[in-house]
């Protein structure tokens, strides 16, 4: 038994609405152990939906649709569904008495193009909806040649979420699913590549129970490791030493699991180790600094920046040399280490970084192309280092700050790792 998600409704196919319905049922059938592998989108067309579930029936034995079950006329799932299995509509009195009631709660009363959402196929049975006026239902059609289970909600993503919660576990549990659980790990990496990370793991993506895949991301690599099992901790047993290995492989690339972000683990290291930090940005603008105060409690370890986007700025709040500026550029390597230098005393911190490059669409030179960055970094022990990157002009301005920022916590997350390892051998 595999289960298909269906969502109806031209808007989103427009991109007037982001898809989250999608997101939540895909996330609720693994919870349940119901393999699916399809997902489509249609618009508010009957010739379309018929052409979906021509395909549909095929190969799921579980439809489950969102969306279209609204009184409008583009609302059209329902009608759809039941003149492509040519099985008439009945008017549901029970359905008509639950519409006017809500209407009567907020002193109004129903009008005549609700009852559109009373009609149900005959044969299906209502899914009930406790917070809006549209029902769903729940269709068993046993005449198919394969037979076929249909479920459909409205596309409100609250009314859509209580249905599922209050009748629809309950239905699949009822026929025996929910006993195994489809339980995920995503695994972190930055500074390695898609394809690099996966010919280190080629070995793992065999395996059948737990399963490995790997995502791109922007500006870093997941794996998300997949098992089936009666329960968690039974799941959790068979993705540990998986995970173990891909992080023994990986070494410093890999940088967290499941939530946590780049920032979040950068974080929790300076907090272990009682440690501050300050930041010097030119093309950035803020941006690291930004990213670092989203986390909670940033407040323990991050001090604060300097956005020293002038020349006259580095000069006289980081003492950058006039000199070097006029000889190197802004930016260079050793600009670039006087800027991390200059923010980590004056804000008196225990590792100061710094960032400067051309971020573009313009501002390069063949010998300082768009996309050149530097990032300083100053350390505890009073060394400072700064590292160079080439981003190019092909992505953007706003995806090279981006990287950029990636880029600089994850010199930090590797050199405090590093510095730890050192000491504790």
């Amino acid at each position: 038994m595999t289960a298909e998600i269906i969502c109806v409704g031209t808007e989103l196919l427009l991109g007037d609405i982001l898809n989250t319905n999608c997101h939540y049922l895909a996330q609720e059938l693994a919870a349940l152990g119901i393999p699916h592998y399809y997902q489509t989108v249609v618009g508010d067309n009957v010739a379309r939906i018929h052409q979906v579930l021509e395909i549909a029936i095929k190969r799921s034995s579980i439809l489950i649709f969102t969306g279209g079950l609204g009184p409008t006329p583009d609302d059209l799932t329902t009608e759809a569904i039941a003149d492509y299995f040519q099985t008439p509509l009945e008017e549901r009195s029970e359905v008509i008495d639950d519409i006017a009631q809500k209407f009567a709660k907020i002193g109004r009363k129903m009008i005549s193009s609700n009852r559109k959402q009373a009609l149900i196929p005959v044969g299906a049975n209502i899914l009930p909806n406790p917070t809006g006026t549209a029902p769903g239902m729940i269709w068993q059609i046993a005449s198919n040649p394969d037979p076929v289970t249909i479920l459909t909600f409205p596309g409100v993503p609250s009314e859509m979420q209580r249905m599922w919660q209050d009748t629809a576990i309950p239905f699949f549990k009822s026929l025996g699913w929910g006993q195994d659980i489809i339980y995920s790990k995503m695994l972190r990496f930055r500074g390695i590549g898609e394809s690099s990370l996966a010919e280190k793991v080629n070995h793992l993506f065999k395996l059948t129970n737990p399963t490995v895949a790997p995502y791109a991301s922007k500006g870093e690599v997941r794996l998300r490791i997949s098992a089936k099992a009666p329960s968690e901790a039974e799941a959790i047993a068979l993705i540990e030493p998986v995970a173990h290995q891909i992080q023994e492989i990986a070494g410093l690339d890999y940088f967290g699991t499941n939530e946590q972000s780049l920032t979040s683990v950068v974080g929790q290291l300076l907090r272990d180790r009682k440690e501050t930090l300050a930041v010097a940005e030119s093309c950035t603008g803020g941006g690291l600094g930004a990213i670092l105060t989203e986390i909670p409690g940033s407040s323990d370890y991050f001090r604060g920046g300097v956005i020293a986007y002038a020349n006259e700025v580095k000069q006289s709040l980081l003492q950058v040399s006039g000199d070097d500026l006029a000889q190197f550029g802004a930016v260079s390597d050793p600009v670039a280490q006087q800027m991390a230098i200059g923010v980590k005393k004056a804000l008196n911190t225990s590792w100061g970084i710094s960032i400067t490059g051309i971020a573009g669409p313009g501002g390069g030179t063949e010998e300082k192309p768009v996309g050149l960055i530097y990032i300083g970094l100053a350390s505890p022990d009073g060394t400072v280092e700064s590292f160079e990157y080439r981003l190019g002009n092909v992505r953007g301005r706003s995806l090279n700050r981006h990287l950029t920022v990636c880029n600089a916590l994850d010199l930090l997350r590797r050199k405090i790792l590093i510095i730890s390892t050192f000491i504790r051998i």
